[in-house]
């Protein structure tokens, strides 16, 4: 049995996953847009992923954005020349294969989509679960240190108390040493 995870830990892995979903869908859009034959560029890619423009720039994705574009480009040149050479009917053919593959990259974000809401619920019921568990402690420990606080205020009112004894049994000392003190030198 696995020990229990931290909300820092969650949270972390949470952000991880994030990222990593998120990667998943900038190269997904590249490749769209391959498929498509539509022009690969930084800003169309980070919209149609619905990112920042930092991630599409960042280490990892930044290479894959621009080696699909170096690829349009070789394509393109071989493209002008080929298409002069290419079938009716294939044109025909990547257009149903690039609807298919439309088709099944929603499926695939809903189901994806899907698990990340069951995840998340099942997330939550552990993590209130927990919270419960957290609160009585903290609840126990609360009366445990208000406890203590009300023992410590009836120490320093005892205490006080005694102060004040001892203060006026001193101030009296002082009055009784300051008559000696006088009688002694009277003439």
């Amino acid at each position: 049995m696995s020990e229990p995870r931290t909300p820092a830990q969650v949270l972390r892995e949470a952000r991880q996953q994030d990222s990593r979903d998120k990667r998943a869908r900038v190269l997904s859009v590249v490749d769209q847009l391959i498929a498509d034959d539509e022009p690969v560029t930084f800003t169309g890619v980070a919209r149609a992923a619905n990112v920042s423009h930092w991630l599409v720039y960042a280490e990892g994705v930044r290479e894959h954005i621009e080696a699909a574009r170096r690829r349009q480009e070789r394509a393109a040149d071989n493209g002008a020349r080929a298409s002069a050479k290419e079938p009716v009917g294939w044109k025909l053919e990547k257009q149903l294969l690039r609807e298919d593959n439309r088709r099944l990259r929603e499926e695939v974000e809903r189901l994806k989509g899907a698990v990340r809401r069951s995840l998340g619920q099942q997330l939550d019921q552990f993590g209130a679960a927990d919270l419960g568990t957290r609160v009585d402690e903290l609840t126990v420990e609360n009366q445990r240190l208000q406890a203590e606080r009300d023992d410590a205020l009836s120490q320093v009112k005892g205490l006080a108390e005694q102060l004040s004894e001892v203060q006026d049994d001193l101030v009296g000392a002082r009055e009784s040493l300051r008559r000696m003190i006088r009688t002694e030198n009277a003439p």
